[in-house]
């Protein structure tokens, strides 16, 4: 029998039910045994009439609803939505402090985002306590809005603001390492570089961990600062008339601070810091785009292009010439107060030590196009004459049929042309551009020791396999040698440095593993810069002594050396304000060589003085060949 069957149905009654209700106690039996004045009192609740009952029991059509409610209850499963409603039904005090927290933090990520700097010694305490225009801005829009558009211009407004934090980290970065701020059309091909750099000074784990983990934060800002926006645009909107207020008495104090020019430490009180990054990248993308066209018509005026063959470098027939760049060796070896003295003191005792072997030296300045890093243009501006200064520009020069200087001696038929690249270890295309006949990279050059860090083989192991593959060789037909030879050594990190060994000893640079492993970590410098400025002045000295040596050991009456640095150091080593000046030395035996380059006055020796001609590097090519008998000739003309 279905259980419903057995609920027995309520028993109507005509009488009507009283619902009259008094504020007056009800007195018992015993003080009103007549009910005068009172409503009779009704029935204690567990001596209830039979009709009463009735009247409280469910219908068999509502029991089963309220058991089948009672029963989806029980079975549905608890969503972290179910728990954080109950947790804060069961803890509202708590629950109301962690949403003012979540609001607090919310806020401080939006107005931290909009005041953050885009250079690490702008990172100051005083920067965070301005007031921020795109705060005020945002609240106001965000207050005009109902909810479905709000929350999506929220949503927008928070991911801009965190795109725009990303650029300002990658500023910070650059400006740290390269003296300049990143380029959002250019520069994003750096990036792969850079994690390239950290694999090979710390490790693929370490690389692969911090690619990832730069991604993965980039990704988590953007969420992050979209949901902390949406977040306010909620409260502002719960809150709209106060909201309103507040917004309106900010921006009155904003406006007044700005007009009156009132500031906190030396920073003004009304900031614009996210307009004002926001136009610099704008600027920066306008002035690419436009730098494009520009620099390929530029590129496309070669006053050389047309020189014939026998008019090139004349006055240098007959000499092994050598163009050699030192890597990061800048005007900051030879002047920063703890670098120069050893720097310096290696310079002078190489003058001298030459100077015994029978050669003479004439130093100056070039202002290189690049700044911490970018080696290639440094390369490919001092060669091609033409100002090259960001990826975009090497790629249109390279893809030009520029004469650069090293494509001349080619050209002339009077040289050979040798590139010595240790730090390449992929494809390079460029040789050809540069008009090199022959390319030793890092595999081509015997080289069997360890690695320090970045740099693939020590300078002095480079510079030994160059005379025993080329230098060393009879030459075939009756020419000469010209190279272009890249020492790496002086490659940031600086740790762990090689030691100069003995010439005989270099072999196939085993020699060097007990030096590589008592050498430093990488690590202990990229964190201190004293440290980093040590280490780098001893690179630098390691290179010079190398090179220095290999001239003394090696060259002979027809030999020519060029050699130059590339760029100044990273900016964490030289200063942000630092200049862009990199020394550039010629040196020979045969005095005609130098008395070519005497209207030149340039300093005696391998130490340019302090006040030594500074020419922009672009200008090196077309003084150079001018210099050695080189005549003007444009295509065409």
């Amino acid at each position: 029998m279905p259980v419903f069957t057995r609920l027995r149905r309520p028993t109507r009654t005509t009488e009507p039910v009283r619902t009259t209700e008094t504020t007056e106690p009800v007195g018992t039996a015993e003080e009103n045994p007549r009910g005068e004045g009172h409503p009779p009192s009704p029935p204690p609740a567990e001596e209830k009439t039979e009709e009463g009952r009735g009247e409280e029991e469910e219908t068999p059509k509502n029991l089963a609803l309220r058991t089948l409610r009672t029963l989806r209850a029980r079975c549905a499963p608890r969503t972290l939505r179910t728990r954080c409603a109950r947790l804060r039904d069961e803890h509202p005090r708590a629950a109301r402090a962690a949403r003012w927290t979540l609001h607090g933090l919310a806020a401080a990520l939006i107005v931290g985002a909009l005041l953050l700097p885009n250079t690490a010694g702008a990172l100051r305490p005083s920067r965070f306590t301005r007031i921020p225009a795109e705060a005020i801005i945002g609240a106001v829009l965000l207050l005009a809005l109902p909810r479905r558009p709000r929350i999506v211009v929220a949503a927008l407004y928070g991911a801009g603001i965190a795109v725009l934090t990303v650029l300002n980290v990658l500023d910070i970065g650059f400006n740290e390492y390269l003296g300049r701020g990143f380029n959002v059309v250019l520069d994003w091909g750096l990036l792969d570089d850079a994690q390239h750099y950290v694999e090979d000074s710390m490790g693929g784990a370490t690389a692969t961990a911090a690619g990832v983990g730069a991604v993965v934060l980039a990704l988590l800002l953007v969420a992050v600062m979209a949901l902390a926006a949406v977040r306010l645009g909620n409260l502002l909107a719960r809150h709209r008339t106060r909201a309103g207020r507040g917004a309106l008495i900010a921006g009155t104090v904003w406006i007044t601070c700005s007009a009156l020019g009132l500031q906190i430490s030396g920073v003004p009180v009304a900031s614009d810091r996210a307009a004002a990054a926001l136009k610099v990248q704008s600027k920066r993308v306008r002035d690419t785009l436009r730098d494009e066209a520009a620099f390929e018509k530029v590129a496309r005026t070669d006053p050389f292009a047309g020189t014939p063959s026998g008019r090139l470098l004349p006055d240098l027939r007959g000499k092994d010439v050598l163009i050699t760049f030192i890597e990061s060796y800048g005007r900051t070896a030879l002047e920063d107060p703890v670098i120069a003295p050893g720097v310096t003191g290696t310079l002078d005792a190489g003058t001298e030590s030459l100077a015994k072997a029978g050669f003479e030296a004439r130093s100056g300045w070039l202002t290189s196009s690049t700044f911490g890093g970018s080696s290639w243009l440094g390369h490919s501006t001092a060669l091609s004459g033409l100002w090259i200064d960001n990826q975009q520009r090497y790629r249109t020069a390279t893809a030009s049929d520029r004469l650069t200087l090293t494509k001349a001696f080619g050209k002339s038929g009077a040289w050979d042309t040798v590139g010595v690249v240790p730090g390449v270890q992929k494809g390079w295309p460029e040789a050809k551009w540069f008009g090199l006949d022959k390319v030793y990279n890092a595999f081509r050059l015997g080289y069997q020791g360890p690695k320090f860090s970045w740099s693939t083989m020590p300078d002095q192991y480079t510079l030994e396999a160059f005379q025993r593959l080329e230098h060393g060789k009879k030459r075939d037909g009756g020419k000469n040698l010209m190279a272009e030879i890249i020492l790496t050594s002086s490659h940031q990190p600086w740790a762990p440095l090689p030691e100069m060994v003995g010439w005989d000893e270099l072999g196939d640079g085993s020699v060097f593993g007990p030096i590589q492993k008592a050498g430093k970590e990488p690590g202990t410098l990229m964190t201190d810069a004293t440290k980093s400025r040590q280490e780098y002045g001893r690179s630098v000295e390691y290179s010079v002594t190398a090179l220095t040596q290999w001239l003394e050991r090696y060259g002979t009456d027809d030999t020519v050396l060029v050699f130059l640095g590339d760029h100044q150091p990273i900016a964490r080593v030289s200063g942000l304000r630092a200049s862009r000046d990199v020394p550039v030395t010629i040196v020979a035996k045969d005095p005609k060589v130098l008395d070519k380059v005497a209207d030149w006055n340039w300093t005696e020796g391998l130490r340019p003085d302090e006040e030594a001609p500074v020419w922009r590097m672009d200008a090196f090519r077309n003084r150079f060949l001018k210099a050695y008998g080189s005549v003007p000739h444009p295509a065409g003309g």
